[in-house]
């Protein structure tokens, strides 16, 4: 058991400030919150929080951690003009560079710069061609070695062949399974599983319907890019005369656990469609930003919206802060408090993947817990709370975080030396572009 005494506990959405309270946390779950209770509990382990903020954990709700050495890269990447062109001449040859131990270190390394940004869960959208079959189980290693809590996702394609399109779909099922078995061991586990999928531009109708009965049969949801960049939306019409989500619907493959990410491309339609179903739409303002490939300047209209970096690290402070000041920058509809609520909705989709209650600080809720080292230089009190976290708040306020009851980061460190972990990811990075050179 372990107790957090006499702390200031926030809620980011809805907004709420609560001081002097002790937090309870008893195995995976928080027991009880309240002032002056600590003394009833025997705890293994009391944290004097004053002064300190005791947030609930944060989400990442699409990320690639296969991109994690790719920063810096050096590497022959032709000139890349457009957005099929940057995946053609950087991510899918990165891809298919990636064998068990790049991805191992890769998987580390994203989930320790997750964990000391506050993250607690991540939405991780995997490829490796070369290396799909146990891929999963891999990354899977990764993120348990660390404590970090996640959504894994094989990013299944008919791009390299019939095979490989088939060997990813296949990799999704065994890892469910393995799952699903796994699962039973624990009140709450860490790792879920989801059904990936690039783009609809590289999945043919054979790989829909194959992804459409996987889905059935194990009551999962998918994990698909849709509609980054034009090309995508502009291939659905041309060649299936259909809006990108008609098809996905045809297919049977929109539901409440499904997670769609970009959307800058879609349509009305489109989005009348994703919200019918109860699916969610990730926003990613900084890829999008890089790539050049627009501004989904609806926003307002997704029922169901969350957030996510599409690979670019996992600081959730940082891009929901671009996100913000992009929506102002365009003039969009989305107030503080409304990207606090996207913030927030990443947890509505832990909850639909774990069947457990995530992203607060109560009774009955899982315990993902960050404890900041946020000094306020003005009043924070609920009405003002979104503001001090998109003009204060950072990942440098990161103290100690607390994921499925355990501590994993205290005091600004890992009960486990990280220096060897980095040497030897140099290490794998080496090799992997040597690999892509060639």
């Amino acid at each position: 058991m372990i107790i957090l005494k006499n702390t200031t506990v926030v809620q980011f959405y809805p907004a709420q400030v609560t001081r002097g309270v002790d937090v309870v946390i008893d195995n995976e779950f928080i027991k009880a919150v309240g002032k002056n209770i600590a003394e009833k509990y025997k705890a293994d382990k009391i944290i004097d929080a004053s002064n300190k903020i005791v947030a609930p954990g944060i989400v990442c709700a699409h990320n690639h951690f296969y991109s994690a050495l790719a920063r810096g890269i050096l590497a022959d990447i032709k000139p890349s003009p457009d957005f099929i062109s940057i995946l053609k001449n950087l991510w899918w040859r990165l891809d298919r560079a990636l064998d068990e131990e790049s991805l191992y270190y890769s998987g580390l390394i994203g989930a320790l710069e997750a964990v000391k940004c506050g993250t607690t869960s991540v939405l991780d959208h995997h490829a490796s061609p070369s290396f799909i079959k146990g891929s999963l189980s891999v990354l899977q290693k990764s993120f348990e070695q660390v404590g970090l809590r996640g959504i894994l996702a094989y990013e299944s394609t008919d791009r390299n062949g019939a095979k490989g399109m088939h060997d990813g779909i296949e990799e999704s099922a065994m890892f469910i399974q393995k799952i699903q078995k796994e699962k039973t061991k624990s009140k709450l586990h860490l790792i879920e599983s989801a059904i990936g999928g690039h783009a609809p531009f590289t999945l043919n109708d054979t790989a829909l319907q194959l992804m459409s009965e996987l889905a059935a049969s194990t009551k999962s949801g998918i994990h698909l890019h849709v509609a980054e960049d034009e090309y995508d939306s502009s291939f659905s019409h041309h060649n299936y005369s259909k809006d990108i989500l008609e098809r996905l619907e045809e297919y049977n493959l929109l539901n409440e656990k499904s997670i769609l990410v970009h959307g800058v491309h879609l349509t009305n339609n489109d989005l009348e469609i994703l919200n019918l179903h109860d699916a969610f739409l990730i926003h990613n303002p900084r890829s999008n930003m890089n790539n050049s490939v627009g501004y989904m300047n609806k926003l307002h209209q997704v029922k169901n919206l969350g957030i996510g970096t599409d690979g670019i690290g996992a600081n959730m402070f940082e891009e929901t802060k671009f996100a913000y000041f992009k929506n102002q920058e365009v003039r969009g509809k989305m107030g503080m408090d409304e990207w606090m609520h996207v913030l927030q909705n990443g947890n509505v989709l832990l909850e639909r993947y774990f069947d457990n209650k995530f992203g607060n600080i109560k009774e009955g809720f899982a315990a993902d817990v960050v404890i900041l080292d946020y000094q306020a230089p003005t009043p924070l009190q609920s009405e003002n709370l979104a503001g001090h976290f998109l003009f204060g708040f950072s990942s440098r306020d990161v103290e100690s975080v607390i994921i499925n009851g355990r501590i994993v980061y205290e005091e600004r460190a890992f009960a486990f030396d990280t220096s060897g972990i980095y040497k030897e990811a140099q290490k794998a990075a080496k090799k992997l572009w040597s690999k892509i050179k060639s």
